[in-house]
């Protein structure tokens, strides 16, 4: 008698919800392209502004639509800003987001479940990014895993959780905005955060902690986006085991289960014979125009000459900071790419001075924007002047680049400690009005000096354990196989 023949298992069918800035969709759009690899079918949810950014930067091609990989858009509430090729107010892109996307994103499940013969397959499972945690309620309206994206480090997650634990404490709010540049937030006297080392005030997300209100709305959306947390059915974080274990060991024991498959970006490069990877290689996240000219300068230059600068897609500094800064790298005398986005001033952006360009020709290169990771990766690149952000500090890290630290906010300083003293990488620029002379000696040093190659050779180790993580039968690669079949069911 012939056995029964076996029951299809269904593709899986994974809704993929960034939160609507730079940093937060890069990780993103590699994680959908990883479960897309193994076989998911994807669809990416941009904001309506964001999605129109990435039509002008990277046209058509940007969000061209496969059959198994679509792009949806939703509302974010707020109206565009003045300047259009700009990051929205991440204050504002937080409380309007959950008060205003939710509903078109449970519309938008509604019809790719519409059961018509043209339809997708059912929505199987919802990631989010962790500042969309709301979103996780349209995964439990339907009865799906939703599983939240941590984009940046386990430590960032670890003192987020513990923002609760200041407000009863009475840390938070302050009572007063003096204590905001008194000195106060330097003092490290914080040492009960499980898994992590003593941590000063400054080391949590100003965004949310520096305020006088108690009823602070986003205090208040961080707090309920804590609890939340402990709901989903799973949480990624892009990072990798060997990375942060101490803090990776504490979370595990009051988390949802935890998925390190970092770095996404390293382990979205490594070689695949699926050939679904050749039709999503035209899908682009950059929200502006890359140079990609930039490489073919880097190609010119000796290797390990040259410093990489760039503070990342919301960061933005006073005119006299970048006056500071470009003087800086002027003074150094060392080769230079500089990264000066067109929103990266506040106020009115004054040209830089002719004799600046007179001074870096042949040397310095400067542009808009740039394809990062392969800055990074490439040979002429020796050094990286960072906000550490975490995207950018864990590239450098994969790349074995070491880092001058620059951090301004949110988790930027509890990074720059890690990679300053955890890791052995990096050093800090201290204060934030960086001064001319005092920024050519630290480039001249990173790039040249005794301590230079000292970072250097800590980086190369890193490197080294990155591309461990990532390889097949590294802890990253496993631990996305897991995460598959653990939790999304595939």
């Amino acid at each position: 008698m012939a056995s029964a023949a076996k029951t299809q298992k269904p593709t899986p069918h994974a809704v993929c919800v960034p939160f609507p800035a730079q940093g937060h969709i890069n990780p993103m759009l590699k994680l959908a392209f990883l479960l897309h690899r193994k076989g998911f079918h994807i669809t990416f949810v941009h904001t309506e502004y964001n999605h129109n950014r990435l039509l002008k930067t990277g046209g058509t091609a940007a969000v061209f639509p496969l059959p198994d990989f679509q792009f949806a858009t939703i509302p974010d509430g707020l109206p565009p800003p003045e300047n259009e090729d700009s990051t929205q107010d991440i204050r504002s892109l937080c409380l309007s987001t959950r008060e205003h996307s939710l509903a078109p994103l449970n519309e938008l499940i509604d019809r790719l479940n519409g059961g018509h013969p043209r339809s997708p397959p059912p929505v199987s499972c919802v990631i989010a990014d962790m500042h969309m945690w709301f979103v996780l309620d349209a995964a439990d309206r339907i009865r799906v895993p939703g599983v939240l994206l941590q984009t940046s480090c386990a430590g960032d997650f670890m003192c987020n959780k513990n923002i609760p634990r200041l407000v009863e404490k009475g840390f938070v709010p302050f009572k007063d905005e003096s204590s905001f540049t008194n000195g106060h937030l330097d003092k490290p006297q914080i040492d009960w955060v499980p898994g992590i080392f003593p941590l000063r005030l400054k080391d949590f997300c100003n965004f949310v902690i520096q305020t006088t209100d108690p009823n602070d709305a986003l205090l208040q959306f961080v707090i309920a986006g804590t609890s939340r947390s402990s709901t989903a059915a799973a949480i990624i974080i892009n990072t990798f085991d060997a990375l942060e274990q101490n803090v990776l060991s504490a979370l595990s024991t009051m988390s949802p289960p935890i998925y390190t498959v970092g770095s996404l970006h390293l382990l979205h490069n490594q070689p695949s014979e699926n050939m679904s990877d050749d039709a999503t290689k035209s899908m682009r996240s950059s929200l502006w125009r890359e140079d990609a000219s930039v490489l073919k300068w880097l190609d010119s230059k000796p290797e390990n000459s040259v410093i990489y600068v760039n503070f990342g897609s919301i960061a933005v500094l006073t005119q006299h900071q970048l006056i500071e800064l470009a003087w800086g790298l002027a003074g150094s005398e060392r080769n230079f790419v500089w990264i000066v986005r067109p929103d990266s001033v506040r106020g009115e952006n004054a040209p830089l001075p002719e004799e600046f360009w007179a001074e870096i020709r042949g040397r310095g290169f400067v542009a808009g924007w740039c394809p990062q990771e392969e800055v990074l990766g490439h040979a002429a690149v020796g050094g990286f002047l960072t906000h550490c952000g975490w995207n950018s500090l864990l590239e450098s890290v994969c790349g074995g680049v070491p880092v001058l630290c620059w951090p301004l906010f949110a988790d930027q300083n509890v990074n720059c400690r890690y990679a300053c003293e955890e890791w052995g990488i990096g050093v800090e620029v201290k204060g934030g009005d960086v001064k001319r002379d005092e920024l050519g000696i630290l480039v001249r040093e990173l790039m040249d000096g005794e301590r230079g190659e000292i970072l250097r050779k800590r980086a190369a180790e890193w490197k080294e354990k990155a591309a461990a993580a990532v390889a097949c039968g590294g802890s990253s690669c496993l631990n996305l196989d897991r995460l598959i079949t653990e939790v999304l069911n595939a």
